[in-house]
């Protein structure tokens, strides 16, 4: 009986990080809606003009045909803007920690 009782336990305490885990991206995700990010359609200039500059312009990425657009990459604390040429195309919130899964999309406006 002890012995049950004991692996019950592990097995709870063993799935019980994960769903923590789990439960702090879905926390952050649903504040993520709410918060105040760069929509979809933005030109550059209306981001940086009430987000401030990014820490950080990453190297641009495609471009080698006309199928293939440039795709720009701004990061800030908090979250990571995608550019098309010059628009947003999608929002993502960075990691928290190493652990946590993602990025996933934050905004789709």
């Amino acid at each position: 009986m002890l012995r049950s009782t004991l692996v019950a336990a592990g097995l709870a305490l063993a799935f019980a990080a994960p769903a923590q885990a789990d439960r702090l991206l879905i926390e952050r995700a649903q504040a993520s809606e709410a918060a105040n990010l760069p929509a979809r359609g933005q030109s550059m200039a209306q981001v940086e003009a009430k987000f401030g500059a990014p820490q950080q312009k990453l190297e641009p990425r495609g471009g080698q045909n006309a199928a293939w657009p440039v795709i720009h990459r701004w990061v800030y604390p908090e979250f990571t803007v995608y550019f098309e040429r010059e628009r947003v195309v999608d929002t993502v919130i960075n990691k928290a920690a190493p652990q946590e899964q993602g990025p996933a999309p934050a905004n789709r406006g």
